[in-house]
């Protein structure tokens, strides 16, 4: 006959059973998913600096007279499609400047990992707001008609221009305001407050720009941004205003950084946001980091 104590003893030991049969049983939490918009490995300062980024890429020109609202361009993306599809940005050049003042952008963008076209404007004399209308032309001809419409996640689209052209990217998210990021370099636009602007949007702009004044045209665009949308204003030190036109490891840097940060949803580029960015090639950074 058993005794109280014995059984007290095999009743504990069946219920710690009971619990270590209970804990392995019990179904395990499945984990956080990573972002799914994630392209190409963790960056490094080497690798958003290097001229040639993660992806191999190639390019595709599309004639003036295959398409309507602007004039034609290059398109450039990554040949791999292993990684899914890509966000896609639409570039304008500036005042009396064809796609080639601003070419260098395009296969450096889209190695790290995005679908990127470079366009013409209808007329090289085109204005801002003209300008802005056709990057959104731009933008609806690669995700419904262009040959490479399958490797676009059409949700995610952003904007570049430089001078007028930077004008007119601030002038596409103003109309759209779905776009996901905007850079808007050594922007020129007769308008100076953009307080309606969601979209998060970095300016760049040269210390020595005499065409497009920082002081009159990036300065107070930036600063009519609202503050709940994220923003950030890049000066670059001696700077003119062709410094768009140009290999720019500055401009290349943080531009890929944002538009990765924003059209992405990467935030492994924060590093390179925030805390506001220094060094010799940049005369003031503002922001208000830490982005949303």
């Amino acid at each position: 006959m058993s005794t109280p104590v014995r059984r007290s003893r095999t009743n504990a030991l069946i219920a710690m059973f009971a619990m270590i049969l209970a804990f392995v049983a019990a179904p395990t939490a499945p984990a956080l998913a990573a972002n799914p918009y994630e392209r190409g490995p963790a960056p490094t300062t080497a690798s958003i600096e290097a001229t040639t980024g993660y992806f191999a890429t190639t390019k595709l020109t599309v004639a003036k007279s295959s398409v309507t609202g602007f004039g034609g361009g290059t398109i450039y993306y990554p040949t791999s499609t292993t990684a899914g599809t890509f966000g896609a940005i639409a570039i304008v050049p500036g005042f009396t400047n064809v796609q080639s003042a601003v070419a260098w952008l395009g296969p450096r963008i889209a190695s790290q990992g995005f679908v990127v076209f470079i366009i013409d404007t209808n007329s090289t004399l085109d204005q801002p707001d003209s300008r802005g209308t056709q990057l959104l032309a731009a933008l609806d001809y690669l995700t419904k008609t262009s040959t490479v419409k399958s490797r676009i996640d059409a949700a995610r689209l952003g904007v570049m221009g430089y001078s007028m052209g930077g004008g007119g990217a601030l002038s596409a998210t103003r109309t759209r305001t779905t776009l996901k990021a905007s850079v808007p370099m050594a922007p020129y636009h007769g308008t100076k407050s953009w307080s309606t602007v969601k979209t998060p949007t970095l300016i760049i702009a040269g210390e020595n720009d005499t065409t497009a004044p920082p002081s009159s045209h990036a300065s107070p665009f930036y600063n009519s941004l609202p503050t709940t949308t994220d923003r950030a204003y890049l000066l670059l030190n001696n700077a003119t205003h062709s410094a768009p036109t140009s290999a720019n490891v500055t401009i290349a840097k943080y531009s890929i950084s944002w538009l990765k940060r924003f059209i992405d949803d990467d935030t492994r580029y924060d590093q390179f946001l925030c805390p506001n960015p220094s060094g010799t090639a940049i005369q003031e950074w503002r922001s208000n980091c830490p982005y949303s």
